[in-house]
């Protein structure tokens, strides 16, 4: 019996969130992750933010695989200067964690923030994702603290 093709799959891209649609696919996204399988309660993984923030979308053989934003900090975080902004809500799908789809997400967001002449990142990162961000070169600050239920540490990178 022949042997199936080894299939490469789709490339991912990422691209800005241009449309009500798109963002909807943003926070079906950001549900399935946070609220289904972390347990976040609804009324505070949306927020006032999501309406001025920079949001992007990943895809991969034309699905909407995972999501991230941008927002920038009206200050900087205590002992920073210059202009500031916060990743967060960066959520994939099960089935295409640990395929640099993160990577990606993270980077894009990164490239905005220059962009937008952003000195400086700050974002709560969850307990087991610590290794993920320091890779990316950014810094514990602080101490754990919750954040709807989970452990988080603050961490920043300067740009």
């Amino acid at each position: 019996m022949p042997t199936p093709p080894e299939t490469t799959p789709a490339p991912v891209t990422i691209a800005q969130i241009k449309s009500e649609a798109e963002l909807f696919q943003a926070l079906a996204i950001r549900e399935v992750v946070f609220i289904e399988e972390q347990h976040v309660p609804e009324g505070i993984e949306r927020d006032a933010e999501d309406a001025q923030a920079y949001h992007v979308l990943a895809y991969q053989g034309g699905h909407a695989i995972g999501t991230g934003r941008l927002v920038k900090l009206p200050e900087p975080p205590a002992g920073q200067t210059g202009t500031w902004g916060q990743i967060g809500r960066m959520a994939v799908l099960q089935a295409h964690r640990k395929s640099r789809v993160g990577s990606l997400l993270l980077t894009t967001l990164e490239e905005e923030a220059r962009r937008r002449n952003v000195t400086g990142i700050m974002l709560h990162a969850q307990l087991y994702a610590l290794d993920f961000y320091k890779k990316h070169g950014y810094q514990p600050v602080g101490a754990v603290f919750d954040e709807a239920g989970i452990d988080h540490l603050e961490m920043h990178k300067r740009l």
